[in-house]
């Protein structure tokens, strides 16, 4: 019995199709549909409904899913388990970011592991959806907080909080002058990210004020391309500190409001559910740690 082709079949299950499964495998598609016709024949049952389009587990199919998934999902637990008993931390780390946080923060750390573990490499997907580290196949999804976070097989086990501010070109301001309130900042042009609901916004010593967006002048979910806008003189920029450091120091931006404090930008850091996190997950959340630890814009929550 090939225990494989039973593994097989719950991946293109657990994926909703042959072709799914078959781009997060990196296998043939072909191959797949072998492996499930080849345990279809082994067992003499029926256990998935092909369509064109669409894919449907038999009565048996779903038996046979809902029994063997767990006992699969135990195993490489196991397998987990056994690697992170080993101190070498090797194998590819397969990482998810927004750009800004990505960049920013979880770049400069992957740098440092990879000088520091020889056998480690690195893939870093840098894109604003959010995506199950599961379904995609990741060791570990970071996601902001205004996005709506997928539930299913997955555990959050780091919130990392980043001190954000207010930012424009001496330009934009020589056209409409440095705004002194709330206020005066509605007047100005905004550029914002497509999650992006009123900005939230605490004068000193006061209450939460809201900022409608209501037409801001680009709206973009990368933000370099609105930290671009922001240089060019089109708009103010809300976006994390460290990430206009060099433009503030050189003149280039200046820090709008720098008594009222913005809301901070929240990254949940998503790893799938399992009851072992493997060693070379566990050492990248450690040196987060550390990095933000020497960052006082950053702050960790477990």
């Amino acid at each position: 019995m090939d225990w494989r082709d039973w593994e097989l079949f719950c991946e293109v299950v657990e994926h909703g199709g042959f072709s799914a499964a078959a781009r997060v495998l990196g296998h043939p598609k072909s191959s797949l549909s072998a492996a499930v016709q080849r345990l279809e024949g082994n067992l003499g049952l029926r256990l998935i409904e092909r369509t064109t389009r669409h894919l449907r587990l038999t009565e048996a199919g779903e038996t046979i899913y809902r029994r063997v998934k767990p006992l699969f999902a135990a195993l490489h637990d196991t397998h987990s388990e056994a690697q992170s008993m080993n101190r070498a931390i090797s194998g590819t780390l397969r990482i998810k970011s927004p750009y800004e946080f990505g960049a920013h923060h979880a770049g400069p750390v992957a740098c440092e592991l990879m000088s520091r573990y020889p056998e480690l490499s690195i893939r870093i997907d840098v894109e604003h959806d959010i995506v199950n580290p599961v379904a995609e196949n990741y060791d570990i999804v970071f996601a902001m907080l205004e996005a709506p976070l997928p539930s299913a097989g997955i555990v959050i086990r780091r919130v990392f909080s980043l001190e954000r501010g207010l930012f424009a070109s001496p330009s934009l301001l020589a056209r409409y002058g440095e705004p002194r309130t709330v206020a005066d900042l509605a007047k100005l042009p905004l550029l914002t990210g497509p999650n992006d609901t009123a900005w939230a916004i605490t004068p000193p010593g006061g209450t939460v004020q809201r900022l409608g967006i209501e037409k801001p002048r680009l709206i973009s979910s990368n933000a370099h391309v609105r930290l671009q806008a922001a240089l060019a003189g089109h708009g103010v920029l809300r976006v994390t500190a460290s990430y206009t450091r060099t433009a503030v120091e050189t003149g280039q931006l200046r820090r709008l409001l720098a008594d009222h404090l913005c809301e901070p930008l929240n990254v949940h850091a998503l790893l799938p559910a399992r009851r072992f996190i493997p060693a070379k997950v566990r050492c990248l959340l450690d040196a987060m740690d550390a990095h933000a630890r020497g960052d006082p814009t950053a702050h960790i929550h477990p």
